[in-house]
C-alpha cells in the first residue's frame, strides 16, 4: 500500500504538460538556457545530450535573460540547440524502514548492488526548512557515544549538534567509526560528503560492519563527482534523517565533511557569477551553512531527536578559518583534535581543554561534574609547565599543583587512550576516570 500511496503522490506532481527551452551557450560548469522564463532558483531541468543522454541540472542563477543551469553529472555531449526540458516537480525522495542497511548516492538512488529502494508513501523535500524553534523539544538524556574522551569531557544528549574539528590524518574518520558502532541512538544516517573513494568501502565494511551498517543508512557522494552532487548529498543525508525523527527514533547523523559541503556550494556560487568573499567563500555559503545544520536537533513533541556529529576539516590546522569559524558559532559544542596529541601516539587526539559540550554541566551530576572538572585543572596545570618539565627544569616541590599533576596526568592519558576496536559504555567511563584519580597510596 505504501508503494501505491508514493506512486499517486508521484503522479500528482507530474505536470500535465512539457515546457522546454535551447541550450545557447556553455562556460565551464555553467549551461545557459534560453527560452525560458518562469524558472527560479533551485529548479531542475534536464538536458538532453546529442547522444540522448539525459543530464539532470539545476538552476543556479540568470544572465541577460538565459537561465545559469548546472549539472550533476559531465557536460560531455552537450552543444548549442540541445532541448533543455523543464521538470516541474519539487526534488523530493521517499524514505521508508527498508532503507536501513543500505548504501545510496546524492540521488537517493542505491549503489550497494542490493536492488532496488523501497518507496515510502510520504515525500520528503531534500531542501526542508528546520523546525520552527518553539515548536521543539528540549535536548534529551545522554547518549553513549562508545568513546572514553567524548563520553567523559564532552558528553552529549540526544538532540545535541557537535563539530569534530581537525586537519588532514588527524583521526576524524576513525573518531566517527567508533561513534558509529558502539553509540546506543536508534538509527545511524551517515553522510560521506566528498570522500575519497577507496575509503567509503573500507568505511562501510571495516568500521560500521554488518551490525552497524543493519541499523544505518549511507549516503556517499566521492569527490569526483560534481559540486551539485556533493551539495546535494548533505541534503539528503539530513531529509533521511528526518524521516526517521519523525518515526519516533533517536537518530545518529553523521556527516564527513561539512567543510566539503562548503567547498562544493563555493564552486556552485563562483560558477555563477557570486562575488568571494572570506578566503574566496561566497556569502551564499554561509547563509547555507545554517540552513542545513539547523535541521538536527530536537524534533517536535511527540517526533524523535536528530543528533548531529558534523567533521569540518580545518584548513592548514588554522582553527580560526572561516568555515571553522562560522559552524563552530552554530552548533552546540565542538570536538578539537590536536595534530600535536597525534604525533605523540595518543588517540583519539582530542584536545581536552580546547573542548566542551554545551549542554555536559546540566545532563551531568554534581559528583561526575566534580570529577571532570578536577582531571580539566589537572591537565591544565600541567600544560602550562609542560616544556619545564620535559626540559627537566622544573624541580619538584616548587608548586604543590604542578606536582600533583606530574602524577596524574601520565594517568589521566592513559584514561583517554582507546583502540578503535575498544568499546566504553557511560558508566564505566565515569568509574575508569575516578579510578584514575585516585590519590597515590602514600597519600591515602
Amino acid at each position: 500500500m505504501d508503494g501505491i500511496t508514493s506512486l499517486l503522490s508521484e503522479l500528482d506532481r507530474l505536470p500535465t504538460h512539457q515546457v522546454f527551452g535551447k541550450v545557447a551557450g556553455v562556460q565551464g560548469l555553467l549551461i545557459e538556457v534560453s527560452g525560458v522564463h518562469h524558472l527560479s532558483v533551485g529548479d531542475r531541468c534536464n538536458v538532453i545530450a546529442r547522444d540522448g543522454r539525459v543530464v539532470v541540472c539545476e538552476v543556479v542563477g540568470f544572465r541577460e535573460g538565459r537561465a545559469l543551469v548546472m549539472p550533476f553529472g559531465p557536460l560531455e555531449g552537450i552543444g548549442l540547440g540541445c532541448r533543455a526540458e523543464v521538470a516541474e516537480a519539487a526534488p523530493a525522495i521517499y524514505p521508508n524502514e527498508s532503507w536501513l542497511g543500505r548504501v545510496v548516492n546524492a540521488m537517493a538512488k542505491p549503489v550497494d548492488g542490493g536492488g532496488p529502494l523501497g518507496a515510502g508513501a510520504q515525500a520528503y523535500p531534500i531542501k526542508a526548512p528546520p523546525p520552527p524553534a518553539h515548536t521543539r523539544k528540549r535536548v534529551g538524556g545522554k547518549l553513549d557515544l562508545g568513546v572514553r574522551a567524548l563520553n567523559t569531557f564532552t558528553t552529549s544528549c540526544h538532540g545535541q549538534r557537535m563539530g569534530i574539528f581537525a586537519g588532514s590524518g588527524v583521526g576524524k574518520s576513525t573518531v566517527l567509526s567508533m561513534m558509529a558502532r558502539y553509540t546506543n541512538a536508534d538509527v545511524i544516517v551517515v553522510g560521506l560528503v566528498g570522500e575519497r573513494g577507496r575509503e567509503a568501502r573500507e568505511f562501510i565494511e571495516d568500521d560500521l560492519g554488518p551490525e552497524g551498517l543493519a541499523r544505518a543508512v549511507v549516503v556517499v557522494s566521492t569527490s569526483d563527482e560534481a559540486p551539485l552532487m556533493r551539495r546535494q548529498a548533505a541534503y539528503v543525508t539530513m531529509t533521511v534523517a528526518e524521516y526517521f525523527r519523525d518515526q519516533g527514533k533517536n537518530v545518529l547523523c553523521m556527516m564527513d565533511s561539512v567543510t566539503r559541503f562548503a567547498m562544493a556550494q563555493r564552486e556552485i556560487s563562483l560558477s555563477a557569477g557570486e562575488p568571494p568573499a572570506a578566503k574566496g567563500y561566497t556569502p551564499t555559503v554561509f547563509a547555507e551553512l545554517p540552513k542545513l545544520l539547523e535541521r538536527a536537533g530536537p524534533g517536535r513533541r511527540r517526533s524523535g531527536n536528530i543528533t548531529g556529529l558534523f567533521t569540518v576539516l580545518v584548513e592548514g590546522d588554522d582553527h580560526n578559518e572561516p568555515i571553522s569559524d562560522a559552524v563552530r558559532g552554530i552548533l552546540d559544542g565542538h570536538i578539537v583534535l590536536d595534530r600535536a596529541i597525534a604525533e605523540r601516539g595518543r588517540y583519539p587526539a582530542m584536545n581536552i581543554l580546547k573542548s566542551i559540550s554545551r549542554t555536559m554541566p546540566g545532563c551531568n551530576t554534581d559528583e561526575e561534574n566534580a570529577l571532570v572538572t578536577r582531571a580539566r585543572k589537572i591537565i591544565s596545570a600541567y600544560e602550562d609547565m609542560a616544556e619545564l618539565i620535559r626540559l627537566g627544569a622544573y624541580r619538584k616541590g616548587t608548586n604543590a599543583e604542578v606536582d600533583e599533576a606530574i602524577y596524574y596526568y601520565p594517568r589521566i592519558e592513559a584514561f583517554l587512550r582507546q583502540r578503535k576496536d575498544d568499546h566504553t559504555d557511560l558508566p564505566t567511563c565515569y568509574k575508569l576516570l575516578a579510578e584514575a584519580l585516585q590519590p597515590p597510596p602514600a597519600a591515602q
